[in-house]
């Protein structure tokens, strides 16, 4: 296995799963280059859920400390009803989760995350991360790859990944031009400084809010400094694709009109500047991830719905197999049937669970919620959790 230690590999996408693929990467002793088209490597957006599944893949690269140092670890989760807060039902995130699967859930400020793995990365190879590099074209040759940038310039590869996002270049170069499809809802998501937050509004400070039509999640992120949110609702129509649209406290609130205050007064408050809103896209699921000598990862191979907070989760979990599928095998082509084999039925069986997941918050008859879910979590009970990506065979 050792020739293919030498296989030269890039990464197009400079976010979470091209960053997790390629410290695990140098784990498994490759010389991973992550070619981002940003100039300056940074991560928008706020906090992140990750699963045991996700914890078991950050701790296998190196991260534990992150985690323990960076992340809210939440003990209880309440999900309540959106008129008058009532408790609908109570989920345990700590030690029921350790007990069963060895790791518990986290939550975190996704640039907390994401600046600890571009710091893993370049501590292992100063030269790992190349920025200014968008990706124009992708050119295939029986023994590599070519990518072809804006500027004119061009890197060759032996093995090529696309971590390029749901948009991804890489993927329409290689497979052709996937339509995205509206999913008829939307979003918003608001950072509130902690201190403004009445402290009776955080019983506990971790947990969900679901009515006809509408959901809205709430947890602390930055060791406590901010209350991260992230506010969902049906509308029919909506044009642009992406998730850093701005929007008005006034459009939200009207959005949200008899809602209780533990979830107005939240929006009430939050920073103006820290308050976006995007449309939900989908696309059709492909039936392979892998072409010649590039394949996929994360949002690029299979984009999801956010309602079981798994969208970062599946690119962390990809980028651990990934490496490993490379590091048991003598090819690139090996590889890649390696890292189908070992998450393909995973990623759809998430992405579906997702958008029944959807359903369930959303559904008209919010009073009946515990009866409808047995009082269980959306994620529990489903065999969500179980996977382990460090040890998931390959």
């Amino acid at each position: 296995m050792d020739a293919v230690k030498h296989t030269s590999i890039g990464i197009v996408g400079g976010g979470i799963g091209g960053l997790t693929a390629a410290l695990a990467l140098q784990r498994a002793g490759f010389r991973p280059v992550v070619l981002e088209q940003a100039p300056v490597l940074s991560e928008v957006g706020a906090g992140i859920s990750l699963s045991p599944a996700a914890a078991h893949a950050l701790n296998y690269v190196g991260l534990r400390e992150v985690l323990q140092t960076k992340a809210y670890q939440p003990e209880d989760q309440c999900v309540r009803h959106y008129q008058d807060a009532r408790p609908l039902s109570w989920i345990n995130r700590g030690r029921a989760l350790l007990e069963r699967y060895g790791e518990r859930y986290y939550l975190i400020h996704r640039a907390d995350l994401h600046d600890a793995l571009a710091a893993a990365v370049r501590a292992n190879d100063a030269a790992a991360i190349e920025l200014n590099r968008r990706c124009r074209s992708v050119v295939q040759q029986p023994d590599g790859v070519t990518v072809e940038f804006t500027d004119g310039s061009s890197r060759r590869f032996d093995a090529l990944v696309g971590a390029d996002g749901s948009r991804s270049i890489v993927r329409s170069q290689v497979f052709g031009l996937l339509e995205p499809q509206y999913t008829g809802y939307i979003a918003w998501r608001g950072l509130v400084p902690m201190h403004l937050v009445p402290p009776e509004y955080l019983d506990p400070p971790s947990g969900v809010f679901v009515g006809p039509g509408h959901l809205v999640n709430r947890y602390p992120v930055r060791n406590g400094q901010w209350l991260n949110f992230v506010a969902f609702a049906e509308r029919q129509a909506w044009t642009e694709e992406g998730w850093s649209i701005r929007s008005t406290v006034e459009e939200l609130l009207t959005e949200f009109e008899g809602w209780t205050p533990w979830v107005r007064r939240l929006m009430e408050l939050v920073q103006p500047d820290l308050l976006f809103k995007w449309g939900l896209f989908d696309r059709e699921p492909l039936g392979s991830w892998s072409k010649g000598r590039v394949t996929l990862l994360g949002d690029a191979a299979h984009p999801i719905l956010p309602f079981l907070g798994h969208g970062a989760v599946l690119a962390i979990e990809d980028g651990v197999v990934l490496a490993r599928a490379f590091e048991a095998s003598a090819s690139v082509e090996e590889a890649y049937q390696r890292y189908e084999r070992a998450r393909m039925e995973r990623a759809s069986f998430v992405v579906l669970a997702s958008r029944k997941a959807g359903k369930m918050f959303h559904a008209p008859d919010t009073d009946t919620y515990h009866q409808r879910t047995q009082g269980k979590a959306a994620d529990e009970g489903i065999g969500l959790f179980s996977y382990n990506p460090v040890t998931q065979p390959l």
